[in-house]
């Protein structure tokens, strides 16, 4: 006898309180990030989401707004180039074993053990969907809401750059599901019930995360670092060095198109659109304040203290 999954309603939910129930589980968008497939998001940050360091993550931008606004265009559109019927999912799915592993789906497909899950994405990633590609993140999304759901097939659509509809089919995989779900396993009950943090990554997040923690330190403390650092620490004066070349590199590049632009603001070159337009901004010459208005100068300034990180060759 199949396991009875719980729903939550989330018909009547505020955005609000939609995001704050995100908090208390794993959902399919947390899936790509904890295996390490999300280009935007590291499990670093993910922790600090889900143990309540943070609020949760809102993107208020041109393309997560047009993602919620044409949801349901792209799957009246489904529905046309398919002729298959599909339906608003207004719950909140857990996984029967695990109920904190839990999936709000796009939509169902009528008549069919399916899920639907519709995507828009920027022209510039057309080349993730060639083919049969889809893209890891997403297909570790739809697998783990075959997971929670039980149904045996999903479906992604996605409009490309606003003019390019394409539609797949995902067979449902038990072995990655299996996968997934061991990993949200142990990041939930080891990293966020235990609140021990997933290893430091190079994140914003992460050194936000130490600058708060240790905003201090203690005066003429040495310690000797593990020796493994020893090799660490080469590393990291390798990656300087190669990063300067990088830069430089970068550089070069850059100049070389400027001159060719001249005073065009944009250059096309096959796949590539690079644009160097005018911009202005406001910004206070803090010099000319201290020459004209020394007191105002004094009464405006701003003492922050902060810890240095430096790297040396011990001599």
């Amino acid at each position: 006898m199949a396991k009875v999954r719980s729903v939550i309603p989330t018909a009547d939910m505020t955005h609000d309180e939609w995001l704050l129930e995100r908090t208390k589980g794993i959902g399919g968008s947390d899936a790509g990030i904890i295996l390490g497939l999300n280009k935007y998001s590291t499990p670093f940050e993910l922790w600090l989401e889900k143990t309540g360091q943070v609020e949760p993550v809102q993107i208020d931008n041109e393309a997560i707004y047009w993602g919620n606004e044409m949801e349901d265009v792209v799957a009246k559109e489904f529905e046309k180039r398919t002729g298959k019927k599909v339906r608003r999912c207004n719950f909140m799915f857990s996984h029967p074993d695990y109920p904190y592993i839990r999936a709000n789906v796009d939509r169902m497909v009528v008549g069919e053990s399916a899920v639907l899950e519709c995507k828009t994405a920027s022209a510039f990633l057309a080349k993730e969907w060639k083919e049969d590609e889809v893209p890891d993140t997403y297909l570790v999304q739809v697998q783990h809401y075959l997971g929670v759901t039980g149904k045996q097939k999903g479906y992604i659509a996605v409009l490309i750059g606003g003019n390019r509809f394409i539609w797949k089919e995902v067979e449902r995989d038990d072995e990655l599901i299996q996968m997934i779900f061991d990993a949200q396993k142990h990041f939930w009950e080891y990293h966020v019930k235990q609140n021990i943090p997933p290893q430091l990554d190079g994140s914003s997040a992460a050194e936000q995360f130490l600058k708060e923690k240790f905003s201090q330190a203690e005066e003429d403390k040495e310690i000797i670092l593990p020796s493994e650092y020893k090799e660490l620490l080469q590393q990291y004066e390798e990656i300087k060095a190669n990063e300067k070349l990088v830069v430089t590199a970068k550089k070069e590049i850059e100049n070389k198109i400027k001159a060719t632009l001249e005073d065009a603001e944009t250059g096309i070159a096959g796949d590539y659109i690079v644009s160097w337009k005018n911009q202005s901004r406001t910004s206070v010459d803090s010099k000319a304040l201290k020459e004209k208005f020394p007191d105002v100068y004094k009464e405006v300034q701003k003492t922050s203290s902060f810890r240095k990180f430096d790297v040396k060759e011990a001599k």
